[in-house]
């Protein structure tokens, strides 16, 4: 995520031609952009940072399951009484 925020940013700073990186290269310039791409294609796959995130989304599911049947046991199955 930090190379995608920095080649923004380079980018931005490029454009509208603001301090030193307006006088870089644009290979300079771009090349925190190859560098998110690169992770997020192939590096975060070899380290399993995209099954983590699978597994957590899996959890997180399960447990609101979980509190929904819960809440509903303790509620008469999720019906809303009336008031007297």
């Amino acid at each position: 995520m930090w190379f995608l925020s920095i080649g923004v940013i380079f980018l931005a700073l490029k454009l509208l031609e603001i301090g030193p990186v307006a006088t870089w290269s644009w290979w300079w310039v771009l090349a925190p952009l190859g560098a998110a791409i690169v992770w997020f294609e192939g590096l975060e796959k070899v380290f399993g940072k995209d099954k983590r995130k699978i597994e957590h989304a899996e959890w997180e599911a399960r447990k609101k399951k979980r509190v929904d049947e819960q809440f509903a046991q303790l509620h008469g199955r999720g019906k809303v009484k009336p008031k007297a």
